[in-house]
């Protein structure tokens, strides 16, 4: 059963989008993903929010569907910091873990055979999702396609300096982000930001699918490089993460 947060809403968003009518036609409709987790490591952590939610060609929620999760384990304070819920909260309205990675595989699936899937730093949010569906044996979502707006931005714009986290991109490129770390404003911010970056670059203008395979190369790209340049800083601990939008 689905957490009462707003499932199946329609959210209404203020937005000063001007897109270019030639938008590549994968970016009309998209379906947006984001989790708020218990922490970092994507094979031992537990989903607490999720946001699942449909936008039309400017950007405006078609639907949104959210979860709120009782994760069965207790949520470190760092991390309640982050999305606000805590373990009392979790356990007294969330829904049932395994429940809800059924429902969230469930709608994913079905939303792909007719869109692409968009989540901001994608290998994060899917692996998790796989590590859940393993944890309770159910049938792991193989997304495809998917769009990162992370992964495309540290590819076309790699000489950019600053950090290239989801507020500073949203900033970039002019996407109203008003709660960070909320899943909702999260996963929509990504697929604004998804338009904005086809809007603006021509490249982006492919079949998804082909967008698909060129952001699993970059992906492994920048890890590789992002490795080596911190061997270079004596900083040898980084270890380049290989596998887009799941890990390997």
């Amino acid at each position: 059963m689905l957490a009462a947060i707003g499932c199946s809403q329609e959210i209404k968003y203020l937005l000063d989008f001007d897109f270019d009518p030639q938008l590549p036609s994968w970016a009309k409709r998209l379906a947006v993903f984001d989790l708020e987790t218990t922490g970092l490591d994507v094979n031992t952590s537990r989903i607490v929010t999720a946001c699942v939610a449909v936008l039309n060609q400017n950007g405006e929620t078609e639907s949104v569907t959210e979860w709120l999760v009782n994760p069965g384990i207790e949520i470190p304070e760092a991390a309640s910091r982050v999305h606000g819920v805590t373990t009392e909260v979790a356990q007294a309205k969330g829904s049932s873990p395994q429940e809800s990675v059924v429902e969230i595989v469930q709608l994913l699936r079905g939303l792909n055979t007719q869109m692409p899937l968009v989540a901001f730093n994608a290998s994060y949010d899917f692996s998790i999702l796989r590590s859940e569906a393993l944890r309770y044996s159910i049938e792991p979502l193989d997304p495809r396609p998917v769009i990162d707006p992370l992964v495309i931005d540290r590819k076309l714009e790699k000489y950019r300096p600053g950090k290239k986290n989801l507020a500073t991109l949203s900033t970039i490129y002019k996407v109203e982000l008003s709660d960070a770390h909320n899943s909702t404003a999260d996963a929509v911010a990504a697929g604004q930001l998804a338009q904005r970056m086809a809007a603006k670059y021509s490249e982006l203008d492919i079949d998804p699918s082909e967008l698909h395979d060129l952001q699993s190369r970059w992906a492994d790209e920048w890890q590789l490089s992002m490795q080596e340049f911190l061997k270079k800083q004596n900083r040898p601990d980084f270890r380049a993460e290989l596998g887009w939008p799941i890990k390997s």
